[in-house]
């Protein structure tokens, strides 16, 4: 691997390790063997490479979630995409880190906004990509409530048919 290479394994290492927020230039330097003036030559500066090694990450998720799932049942598929929120629950905590950055800085705005792009491509349009991001936080900040792939799919049929989806069933109805 050449130094971009192995800065863009080096980030999406301190990624998962350190998250966005704590990641330094020298994290990533250190990680990928390299000097901090490498960053800056191949990426221009931290938040463009942590933001590529982020969309990279997540197009390895995305393909690895396409591999292990290869069934047609859209609840199957539902229940894939959720249990990465554990299985990699760093890697969707670093994605929110990067929304909130997102906020100040146009760059990392505009790297997010071509991940967004490719991710509606990949998921079918905005509505799925909305429904992944909702679950994505109900699933980091309340896991043991959160829907499973079954009650997604049941919900999104209630709403079709009534407009409206119908409420979850209230603990203990099982």
């Amino acid at each position: 691997m050449g130094n971009r290479e192995d800065l863009l394994a080096g980030a999406k290492r301190c990624l998962i390790e350190r998250g966005w927020a704590r990641t330094t230039v020298r994290d990533i330097a250190s990680a990928a063997g390299v000097s901090h003036a490498a960053i800056g030559y191949h990426f221009g500066s931290k938040e463009a490479l942590l933001t590529e090694a982020l969309v990279e990450a997540v197009d390895e998720l995305g393909d690895e979630l396409a591999r292990r799932t290869p069934s047609d049942k859209p609840e199957e598929r539902w229940q894939a995409l959720i249990d990465s929120f554990t299985t990699h629950r760093a890697l969707w905590v670093a994605q929110l880190e990067a929304a909130v950055q997102a906020e100040r800085s146009p760059e990392v705005r505009e790297h997010l906004a071509k991940g967004q792009r490719e991710g509606r491509e990949g998921l079918g349009g905005s509505v799925p990509l909305a429904l992944l991001t909702g679950l994505m936080l109900q699933w980091l900040v309340d896991p043991d409530r959160a829907p499973s792939g079954a009650d997604v799919i049941a919900e999104l049929r209630s709403l079709a048919t009534t407009g409206w989806a119908a409420p979850p069933p209230k603990a203990g109805d099982g």
